[in-house]
């Protein structure tokens, strides 16, 4: 006759903050490996937009001069926080990773923000040296530059969670690789064309792009005397776009975790 063995009772889950440290902590490291080829990427491709779009867009032309720094400059973030978030999350629904992530007592929220949180670190340099050099190309001042420190995390958090949507809810690797690149691609036209040189419709779908009140924020810093009731509220929405993006990403995580 077997005898019952007594129930074990399990640790409890661990606190957002504490786990949310632990998972950054572990994909900075793991990210690490890769930071120097993907600042170079990022970086470079940014910079290569600025050298192309001095030749369309002249210093005189300070509106659409202010929209191309910063679009290419928030650019190096939607490189990593969409286009490669999606291939991320989607390769690791696919080979199975995510059953790691199911079994340890963390809250989802706190994997898709640790993770967001690692690769948007490595955008800081080549966001500052892209607005660092678009400003010296098309003559505009540096001063307010700092503002960048608020847009990175804001833009960043806002593509992060569109990004690992797309990767977590694409049904094939290959399509969330191939969401990733669209969704770079409109980051792309969007984000650094000049608004004014748009038609109507086009800048409808601009602000539909979570990164483009990133952008504008940054943009209107250039002006001599910035409005910056104006600025904050850019940053705001950009920042409620974060909140919704994440809170999609988390569920989509659950809802891919669930079915690994």
């Amino acid at each position: 006759m077997s005898v019952p063995l007594p129930a074990i009772e399990l640790a409890p889950r661990a606190g957002l903050l504490p786990s949310l440290g632990a998972v950054y902590r572990a994909q900075l490291s793991r990210a690490r490996v890769a930071r120097i080829p993907l600042l170079f990427v990022a970086t470079f491709q940014s910079i290569g937009i600025l050298v192309m779009m001095r030749g369309v867009v002249g210093a005189h032309d300070t509106e659409a001069a202010r929209d191309v720094v910063a679009g290419s400059a928030v650019l190096v973030v939607a490189f990593v926080a969409l286009n490669l978030f999606a291939q991320y999350f989607g390769k690791l629904r696919a080979t199975g990773g995510l059953d790691h992530y199911a079994t340890l007592p963390v809250p989802a929220a706190s994997v898709v923000l640790g993770t967001a949180g690692a690769y948007a670190s490595f955008t800081v340099p080549g966001t500052l040296v892209t607005a660092a050099v678009g400003c010296a190309m098309f003559q505009l001042p540096w001063v307010h530059a700092w503002i960048l420190l608020v847009v990175i995390p804001l833009a960043g958090a806002a593509l992060a969670g569109v990004g690992a949507a797309l990767g977590l809810l694409a049904p094939r690797q290959e399509i969330a690789t191939l969401l990733g690149q669209l969704g770079m691609s409109a980051a792309l036209l969007l984000g650094v064309l000049p608004a004014s040189h748009m038609p109507t419709a086009i800048r409808w779908l601009r602000d539909l792009l979570p990164s483009t009140y990133g952008v504008e924020a940054f943009a209107r810093t250039f002006a001599p005397q910035p409005d910056w009731a104006v600025v904050v509220a850019d940053l705001a929405v950009c920042a409620a776009v974060g909140v919704l993006s994440l809170t999609l990403a988390t569920w989509a995580y659950r809802r891919a975790a669930t079915r690994a």
